[in-house]
């Protein structure tokens, strides 16, 4: 049986993306609203309520909204804005962490931050297994391409190509780090140090250890065959063996759904450097939402990505 979905804010970059990956399934049927209709909260209600599922690519309080022009209805909902990703009632739609089955029976779904995908992956598993503490004060230091910005900071980008590297949260008390923090399972919030690179694409988010200093951490091949273990057997999340001397961010880069983890290590033990590779529109963005789409349809969780 086809489902009908609808992606409420379908022309900024996440749903563009979401539409040209959907848009040739079978098993998916796209509501679309025109140009006239896609502003209105009526057309947007009459929608959800003839969808199966919505996901809303929505600013954080247009999504708010969203919820609420979705009351009485059946329809299922993804939000790939950060407005409901420590809300209670809401599941976290990564399935890698939080297990399919959960995604596969909840009817609200929260799409993980582009970061956080990076930064949970990585550490969630190991403090989960006690290798790394929990209390520990985490700094994540972590590179994006500017598309994750939304069309304002594309542009700005595309117009100022003197723009090499923006800085940027400096106040701290990005919105990300409650996630972080909650979905790592942290005593503290972690300081996180994000900036955007003239690529279009793409995204290396790191964590690095003072391993000599942690009580109860493990050494540098525990931690990295702990994550192998963990992710055993997905399509989606590499651990690799190799470490490599550098890792890049090409302007050229294709789309990509997989994420790339690392752990590299200093050859006394006493230090390591957690590293995930990802693109901030797949696995970060567009990807996660199809894959947490295929769950609760029942379907493959890969059918549609670019692994």
């Amino acid at each position: 049986m086809t489902a009908r979905v609808f992606i409420d804010g379908a022309v900024g970059t996440t749903g563009l993306e979401i539409v040209e990956r959907l848009q040739s399934r079978s098993e998916f049927e796209l509501l679309i609203l025109d140009e006239a209709s896609r502003k209105s909260s009526e057309a947007r209600r009459d929608a959800y309520h003839a969808s199966d599922f919505v996901v809303l690519c929505l600013p954080d309080d247009a999504a708010v909204e969203a919820v609420a022009l979705a009351e009485g209805s059946k329809v299922r909902i993804i939000d790939a804005s950060s407005a409901h990703r420590v809300s209670e009632g809401w599941t976290y739609g990564f399935p890698e962490l939080v297990g399919q089955d959960r995604i596969a029976g909840a009817s609200r779904v929260s799409n993980p931050g582009c970061y956080p995908t990076g930064f949970t992956a990585l550490v969630a598993p190991l403090i989960r297994n006690a290798l790394l503490p929990g209390d520990w004060p985490y700094t994540c230091h972590a590179v994006s391409g500017y598309s994750g910005g939304g069309k304002a900071l594309i542009a700005r980008f595309e117009e100022d190509v003197d723009i090499a590297y923006r800085d940027y949260a400096l106040t701290l008390g990005h919105k990300h780090v409650p996630e972080m923090q909650k979905y790592a399972g942290l005593a503290h919030a972690p300081l996180f140090a994000p900036a955007v690179i003239a690529a279009h694409r793409g995204m290396i988010v790191e964590v690095p250890l003072h391993l000599s200093l942690m009580n109860r951490a493990a050494p540098v091949d525990g931690l990295r065959d702990c994550l192998k273990h963990f992710y055993q057997g997905s399509d989606v999340v590499r651990v690799h063996e190799a470490e490599p001397d550098e890792l890049l961010v090409r302007r050229s880069a294709q789309p990509s759904d997989r994420l790339d983890l690392y752990v590299y290590g200093a050859r006394d033990g006493s230090q390591a450097r957690l590293v995930a590779v990802l693109d901030n529109l797949g696995k970060g963005a567009s990807g996660a939402a199809v894959q947490n789409l295929n769950i609760m349809a029942g379907l493959d969780q890969t059918l549609g990505l670019q692994l």
